[in-house]
């Protein structure tokens, strides 16, 4: 996230910005707590996914190893399932939990989940009309010229409602992984509700992101009205 300068307006951020904290706090507590412990039926991350994919039907879609840590992604420009280290070969409740999650998404894809479909198509439209925004409304400001703000917060509002589409798509992915974990037989019933605390850690990052992101855009409303008086 971008602050142009540290002014009054800010406070509208500190919520924000003390949820984003605890959010990457609750995250990592939750997946180090986990991650030490190893699941009842010792799949690794990478066969956790590739029971789940298979059972959906999405043999063609690849797992690869990156490396990071809490670097996990699925690519649906290739159909390729890039899983982390510990995730890849781990074979405790945090990696399978994170591996399913991630499997989510590519069950998603395959079905054309139409949140998923929308977030994707406007990924390239919003990280350009991030990035300009800023130069829009920062020159607005030093100008005291309202209408290059108003042009910067309009781009800016694109941010906003990538950060709102992305909490149906994680939450849904979720919702699936866990589904999965239990119909495949990845978790037992008993380990079930762990996985969801992993996933539930997770997903607060995104909710963080999202006020994040009103956040701003809400301090830069207040800043354009200020720039008029």
């Amino acid at each position: 996230m971008y602050y142009p300068y540290f002014d009054s307006t800010m406070i509208v951020l500190i919520p924000a910005i003390i949820l984003a904290m605890y959010a990457q706090s609750k995250v990592k507590s939750t997946y180090e707590k986990y991650v030490r412990i190893a699941s009842q039926k010792g799949y690794t991350g990478a066969e956790a996914a590739r029971a789940i994919l298979d059972r959906n039907g999405l043999t063609d879609v690849r797992i690869e190893h990156i490396r990071g840590t809490l670097s996990d992604h699925y690519d649906p420009r290739t159909r390729v399932l890039r899983l982390s280290d510990m995730v890849y070969r781990g074979n405790s409740i945090s990696s399978s939990a994170i591996a399913a999650h991630e499997v989510g998404h590519a069950i998603q894809h395959a079905r054309d989940y139409a949140p998923l479909r929308f977030r994707n198509a406007i990924v390239p439209v919003v990280n350009f009309a991030s990035n300009l925004s800023w130069l829009f409304i920062l020159a607005g400001l030093f100008l005291s010229f309202t209408g290059l703000i108003d042009i910067g917060i309009i781009l800016f509002t694109g941010s906003v409602i990538f950060q709102i589409v992305t909490l149906p798509v994680e939450f849904n992915a979720s919702s699936r992984a866990l589904d999965e974990l239990e119909s495949v037989g990845v978790l037992t019933r008993e380990e079930i509700p762990h996985s969801k605390k992993v996933l539930d850690a997770a997903a607060l990052t995104y909710v963080a992101a999202t006020a994040t992101a009103v956040a701003q855009l809400v301090r830069l409303l207040l800043l354009r009205e200020r720039s008029r008086d």
